[in-house]
């Protein structure tokens, strides 16, 4: 079972939370500078949404041969979610609940389920291993630079 793989994402929510919930609310809608910049609120929003999209990569690749996904949309996602009017203790306090149920379900992942090849869009095969992993170093990158970090994840790696 991938019990370290568990322990790191329960890890990371709760080390991250406490930053989370004392960011300024005042703060969490402002857009950087560039209109193809997300605010705090559309950058947490757009983890839920990778939470989301992972989930199903996670499951469905425990549980059969191999997982064959399309990408997503990303801008897309966060659009039609409306994260910006959203308040910001209501998209932490969901974060937190989706990664903190991931990371219950990661621990149940089969050892031998970490090899299965997954093809995600038009990419080339990965394991559901690395999916696991990235997925954590997407998140640390992505919550490094929206509460602004001097030294933000290198994203990918």
């Amino acid at each position: 079972m991938p019990h370290d793989l568990s322990k790191a994402l329960f890890d990371l929510v709760q080390r991250e939370t406490p930053a989370l919930r004392s960011f300024p609310e005042m703060e969490t809608a402002t857009r950087p500078s560039g209109a193809a910049s997300w605010s705090p609120k559309e950058e947490l929003g757009h983890l839920i949404d990778s939470a989301a999209n992972n989930h199903l990569r996670f499951v469905r690749a425990s549980l059969e041969p191999g997982f064959h996904g399309p990408a997503y949309a990303q801008d897309d996602w966060v659009s039609i979610h409306g994260y910006q009017e959203m308040e910001w203790s209501s998209i932490v306090g969901f974060w937190v609940q989706y990664n903190t149920f991931l990371a219950g379900m990661i621990a149940r992942i089969p050892d031998g389920k970490l090899s299965t090849l997954c093809f995600i869009g038009g990419g080339g095969p990965v394991t559901l291993r690395f999916l696991l992993e990235d997925y954590m170093l997407h998140a640390q990158h992505h919550l490094d630079h929206l509460l602004r970090r001097g030294k933000v994840t290198r994203y990918p790696a």
